[in-house]
């Protein structure tokens, strides 16, 4: 059974178009320094899709993704500690998902970003992956 995420991005770091932009190769998910966060991803494989998310500014589902490399030694980290995933932008989400649409949402109301709203990488169930995309007309 797949597997579904959450990537959680400030987009004046780094924005869904810069992700688009990268296209079919994708992008290391640097930075990251969290240690469950960081073992998230190295349970994650190819193929498996997310959803990228603005934070701060937006708070909002803005995108699906796929994993496209598995966990590897993170570029941007000065030890071994730290891995990272790569990612490709694979479709927008049309209407973009708010964070207080998904907290008033009683369907989603064990989403860990309902629950746990600091963690930047996050596991999503299938029924609220399903639910979040039909929400915000995403054709997947």
């Amino acid at each position: 059974m797949p597997n579904y995420w959450l990537f959680k991005s400030e987009p004046d770091t780094w924005s869904w178009e810069q992700q688009k932009a990268k296209g079919k190769a994708g992008e290391e998910w640097t930075g990251v320094r969290n240690y469950q966060a960081r073992n998230f991803m190295r349970a994650m494989k190819v193929g498996e899709k997310g959803f990228f998310y603005h934070s701060n500014e937006g708070r909002e589902v803005v995108g699906i993704v796929e994993v496209c490399a598995l966990a590897h030694r993170d570029s941007t980290a000065d030890v071994d500690t730290w891995e990272c995933v790569n990612i490709r932008a694979v479709a927008d989400v049309p209407r973009h998902v708010t964070l207080d649409e998904i907290k008033a949402d009683p369907k989603l109301k064990d989403m860990v970003l309902v629950n746990n709203s600091r963690l930047s990488v996050q596991p999503v169930s299938e029924s609220e992956f399903r639910h979040i995309c039909k929400l915000g007309g995403a054709k997947i």
